[in-house]
């Protein structure tokens, strides 16, 4: 399915957003940062990360633009104290996208097969083995930090601490 925007058309994809932990101040400045991405309201019914004390968490699955994932990251990714997720699934034309966040890692990146396996470009596992070959770190560092686990590590605490919350979809307007 395509949707059209001003001056193109843009393939339309869906995905999830998880907020693992935000503090109350910063939980309505979520809530204008994704609706502005989306072009409509996000309104997420916020519950309290019983992992971190005074914090939340919610979840709001959306469909939008392909490409809205990546959009929604970069609009959340420079705050403190905040740790989410996002994924995006792949559409005919384009491969889905993991991203993960947390305050003392930044954000991490995968693409995603059809098959929900994560796709590790070629120049990245090139990059890996010279790393270890000039002995800067091992390969197992290495791999593990192109799948991702010392983000999956930090925010596992966090999801299992949200099993069972609401969701809630948002569809963008165009």
């Amino acid at each position: 399915m395509t949707v059209r925007t001003a001056d193109r058309t843009a393939t339309s994809s869906r995905g999830v957003l998880f907020v693992h932990s935000a503090p109350s101040a910063l939980c309505p400045h979520i809530e204008w940062a994704v609706g502005g991405v989306l072009g409509v309201p996000a309104n997420p019914t916020w519950s309290p990360q019983p992992a971190q004390a005074g914090t939340y968490r919610a979840e709001l699955s959306w469909t939008g633009a392909a490409g809205s994932a990546a959009a929604i990251t970069s609009a959340l990714r420079g705050w403190n104290h905040l740790r989410f997720e996002v994924t995006e699934e792949p559409t005919a034309s384009t491969e889905g996208a993991r991203y993960s966040f947390t305050p003392d890692l930044g954000v991490f990146h995968a693409v995603i097969g059809l098959h929900g396996d994560l796709m590790i470009p070629e120049d990245r596992l090139k990059a890996a083995v010279v790393k270890t070959a000039l002995g800067d770190t091992t390969l197992e560092s290495e791999i593990d930090k192109l799948l991702g686990k010392p983000w999956d590590d930090e925010l596992e605490t966090f999801r299992h601490a949200g099993e069972g919350a609401p969701v809630r979809w948002l569809h963008q307007v165009v």
